[in-house]
């Protein structure tokens, strides 16, 4: 059997080890330590914003946005269908229910569709977008910028200024991508933007996330709650309900040693993307108006399910996308709106290797399998 290529695994070859000894001989591996803080202020720097709070995972910082984009119980959320469904389950946690939305061509939010449905099925009464039929006030909408393409921003940002709604973005797959013509980083430019450095985003801490806000009060709050809404770190007084979704200092440092290597990351992924291209197969493009990170890669098929089997028996991972959510179990009985081109890409995507590890010998590889 030949050598077995894994979808998408991280790279730790520069300092990580270097900076974990050091943190481990410090003492300092929990959620205390210096380097929280450095890492927090080095992804700030490099995403131009004023502050960014390193916490748990990037569901826990959707979880902490819906509350700090007030959320609650009784309320909706416009989210997508296609992501996976961590973008969504927070909007559950809070009490509220989702209201799910297709996708564009470039598997993102359709914000057209948005437009259409707040235009057509809803109310603007009193500052507040109240669904026509449930009656129920729609607080905030989900932007998940799936595999390192980006939701059109500008559009969602005047439509949310319209009808009075936060943009929660789920960058946790775009970290890097922005806008060229102004320099925009995903996950900057709504109310809230959250990052994941799970084990096979495109930098990694193991498992940790981290949140951003336009007002960097908001950063604060989230902090805040993050630690368990300490107001007194010797009394111990809470004055309410907070959460253990803070990062450690171990995950921190590794975070710092990914974070130097980033932009090689991305310049990587770029090159493997354009042999895959060169070779002739059917990837889904990423917008031509943005500098992505390519974080995966997507073949276009009709043969999905043959596609996946002949990879697997050739000792090659790959995966189909996201089932839609909207036909989940927990989510069947939740309202969806014209929702077509999801399922499109649902019956014929295979996402395929795309890791940073990743050699041109691989790339041959899996073409000859596919071809």
């Amino acid at each position: 059997m030949s050598d077995f290529i894994p979808l998408s695994i991280p790279n730790l070859s520069e300092n990580e080890l270097d900076y974990v000894i050091d943190a481990i001989k410090s003492g300092w591996i929990s959620t205390s330590g210096g380097r929280i803080a450095e890492f927090e202020k080095k992804l700030a720097r490099y995403l131009k914003v004023d502050k960014i709070s390193a916490i748990q995972s990037g569901t826990a910082g959707l979880h902490l946005a819906m509350l700090l984009a007030d959320v609650r119980n009784g309320d909706e959320v416009i989210v997508p269908t296609l992501t996976f469904i961590a973008a969504v389950n927070p909007v559950k946690y809070v009490g509220a229910e989702p209201i799910f939305m297709d996708c564009d061509n470039y598997l993102c939010l359709d914000v057209v569709k948005v437009a259409e449905f707040c235009e057509k099925e809803c109310d603007f009464i009193d500052n507040q977008l109240i669904n026509r039929s449930t009656k129920k006030h729609i607080k905030a909408i989900v932007a998940v910028h799936i595999f390192g393409n980006m939701v059109d921003m500008h559009m969602l940002t005047k439509l949310a200024y319209k009808y009075d709604l936060k943009i929660i973005e789920d960058a946790t797959e775009a970290l890097g991508s922005y806008y060229r013509e102004t320099g925009e980083f995903a996950g900057t430019i709504g109310d809230f933007g959250i990052y994941s450095f799970n084990g096979n985003k495109i930098i990694t801490t193991g498992g940790g996330g981290a949140i951003t806000a336009r007002d960097s009060k908001m950063v604060d709050r989230a902090q805040y709650l993050a630690n368990q809404a300490k107001d007194d770190d010797i009394a111990f007084v809470h004055r309410e309900i907070g959460y253990n979704y803070r990062i450690t200092n171990l995950q921190a440092v590794i975070g710092i040693a990914q974070l130097e290597q980033l932009e090689k990351f991305i310049a990587i992924k770029e090159q493997n993307y354009d042999l895959y291209r060169a070779a002739g197969l059917n990837l889904l493009n990423f917008q031509g108006n943005i500098r992505s990170n390519k974080w995966f890669y997507s073949l276009v098929t009709d043969r999905k399910d043959e596609l996946i089997k002949s990879l697997k028996e050739n000792s090659i991972q790959s995966r189909p996308i996201w089932k839609l959510i909207h036909t989940l179990e927990p989510y069947k009985k939740c309202q969806s709106y014209k929702i077509e081109k999801a399922i499109e890409f649902w019956e014929k995507i295979v996402n395929i290797p795309c890791g940073i590890g990743l050699v041109e010998k691989d790339i041959r590889r899996i073409i000859g399998v596919i071809a």
